[in-house]
């Protein structure tokens, strides 16, 4: 059976001068799981959660050893547009991820780039902010929302690519309780949809969404059994 994404004995250093991040990491991802991350902050959870999506070694380098594997094809081999289009990351912030003037032209900006039909487009404008319940919000600017409805904007933009495998980090932070009650109901819905996904988290009450809870703890993966 192939796995979403598998990684064997994984070693990561930004630069030869520094000490490794990650040491010998395994773990396999399994189809329709969510899994949480959590470690002490600088652990290395935005790092691991950077090569899962291919933002490292594609376009930030560092030194990196062991195996990364993407549906079965090492993410080393891939190109950084075949990538995206199966595995799609929301940031922690998400003013880092919005630019367009308007939360359509936000969401639409990854399918153009991946050329798209106009049309097919268009219906996937809808049918995400029909998932994150946005869909009044489709002409407004994003500088006009609020934090946890510029989260769900960002969702609704990977959710656009039809990425199969998401990586949220840490996007429950700065949300107030209603936006975080809006964002696990559309992480649970994409769930139910065989969507597969891994959480960075540092909020215990976030956890129990999880299938699974691993803590990268001195550059390696262990059960998680609380702090």
């Amino acid at each position: 059976m192939i796995n979403p994404i598998e990684i064997h004995n994984l070693y990561f250093k930004y630069n030869t001068n520094s000490d490794y991040i990650l040491k010998g990491v395994d773990l396999t991802l399994f189809k329709g799981e969510i899994l949480a991350l959590v470690g002490l902050s600088g652990s290395g959870k935005s790092t691991l959660l950077n090569i899962m999506c291919g933002i490292i070694p594609h376009i930030r380098k560092g030194e990196i050893n062991g195996e990364v594997k993407l549906w079965g094809k090492d993410i080393k081999n891939l190109k950084i547009a075949d990538i995206t289009k199966r595995v799609g990351i929301v940031f922690q912030d998400p003013d880092t991820q919005l630019f367009s003037p308007t939360v359509e032209d936000e969401i639409a900006f990854g399918p153009e780039n991946l050329m798209v039909d106009r049309e097919e487009i268009g219906e996937r404008i809808k049918r995400v902010l029909k998932i994150v319940n946005m869909e009044d919000y489709r002409y407004e600017n994003p500088n006009n929302l609020s934090g946890g409805q510029k989260q769900l904007i960002a969702i609704a933009a990977i959710l656009a690519m039809e990425s199969d495998i998401l990586l949220l980090d840490e996007v429950l932070s700065q949300i107030d309780d209603e936006g975080k009650k809006k964002i696990k109901d559309v992480i649970l819905n994409l769930k139910k949809e065989g969507r597969t996904i891994v959480l960075v988290e540092h909020d215990f009450n976030n956890l129990s969404l999880a299938d699974r809870v691993l803590e990268l703890k001195k550059g390696n993966l262990k059960e998680f059994k609380g702090w």
